[in-house]
């Protein structure tokens, strides 16, 4: 008896001790890890598709992955000469801008003073010298950690391909592990599956859409630059916290100062309209899809924002919404509940 109760305690530390390296091993590169994960699950009915007529998994496989390869290099090839050439042009002209002479007219008082006059005007030139700054040194660190960079995302493809290869494998052991009667197994599979795509399509999809509307607005009334900033644009509208605002707002002020006051109201009212989109549609139309309360859908993406940085955005409602799926099937035996709801089509 004492030599079993030994045994087990012995095999449950180094099962723990294991546990604990092995975490510290994954922990640098986990984040990448679980993207793999999860662009394996988006692109998984894409591979089907292509490993029903190739039948050979790895070929299939890699067939996407490299897919993957080309929709994610190819824009950043394509697109960082003109993003440079755009954010050069459109820092010069901020350089050149005087913002001073618009806020006299504006705020007459707080220039009645000389000494007032040159710190309002120090202060501008100081905030618009270390915005550039940061702007530069923000690009030189990623210059720097290229090579973490493309480690990183070569964990990404490595992870992607193998979870596409060897899908099966790895949904039949997943299974084995499942505690849960085989209809709730189903279901709880179906379920993750169907919340992965939605949350997933509908962040993408909605900050497209911010981006377009928003980039109607600059390209209508000749803003320049107006590829970069609808660019921008889409890339901010993915971020709920963020949003479309910290593009089409500063513009829009620029152009008031500049003294073009129809396209900044032009610009505006687009602007409006997709900040409109962002927090009317994003909590609804991404929790209609996932089928999760909003408030858990917002907790989710505010806390996956701190704990996992921008892939927390989408990883965090992911894991708020896998534990009231694991939740309420050990409740109820089933899959629906308060958070989770029932998909009725």
């Amino acid at each position: 008896m004492d030599n079993d109760y030994l045994r087990r305690i012995t095999i449950t530390g180094v099962l723990v001790v294991l546990l604990i390296l092995s975490f510290l091993i994954l922990k640098p590169i986990l984040l990448s890890i679980i993207m793999g994960v999860i662009l394996a699950v988006v692109f998984f009915p894409l591979y089907l598709f292509v490993n029903k007529y190739i039948k050979v998994q790895s070929l299939s496989a890699g067939i996407i992955c490299f897919l993957l390869i080309l929709l994610i290099i190819l824009p950043i090839w394509f697109f960082t000469p003109i993003f440079l050439e755009q954010a050069f042009s459109i820092y010069q002209v901020i350089q050149k801008t005087d913002f001073v002479t618009p806020l006299k007219s504006i705020f007459p008082s707080l220039f009645e003073s000389g000494q007032v006059s040159n710190e309002i005007a120090s202060i501008s030139q100081s905030f618009i010298t270390k915005t550039a700054n940061s702007l530069v040194n923000s690009f030189s660190e990623v210059i720097l950690n290229f090579p973490l960079v493309m480690m990183q995302l070569f964990i990404v493809f490595f992870t992607f391909f193998y979870v596409l290869r060897d899908s099966d494998r790895i949904i039949h052991y997943l299974q084995t592990l499942n505690p849960f009667p085989k209809d709730v197994e189903e279901k709880l599979f179906k379920s993750s599956r169907e919340i992965t795509f939605s949350v997933v399509y509908g962040q993408v999809l909605i900050g497209i859409v911010q981006g377009i509307i928003a980039g109607l607005g600059f390209f209508i009334f000749g803003i320049n630059n107006a590829f970069l900033l609808t660019f921008l644009a889409m890339l901010a509208g993915i971020l709920p916290i963020v949003g479309t605002i910290i593009v089409w707002f500063p513009v829009t002020v620029f152009l008031f100062i500049a003294g073009d006051n129809v396209p900044a109201l032009g610009v505006a009212v687009f602007g409006i309209i997709s900040s409109t989109v962002e927090n009317i549609l994003r909590p609804l139309l991404v929790s209609r899809m996932t089928r999760i309360h909003p408030l858990i859908l917002v907790i989710g993406m505010i806390g996956g924002l701190f704990i996992f940085g921008l892939i927390g955005f989408i990883l965090g409602p992911l894991v708020i919404a896998y534990l009231f799926i694991i939740i309420e099937a050990y409740r109820g035996k089933n899959i629906n509940g308060v958070f989770i709801q029932p998909n009725n089509q």
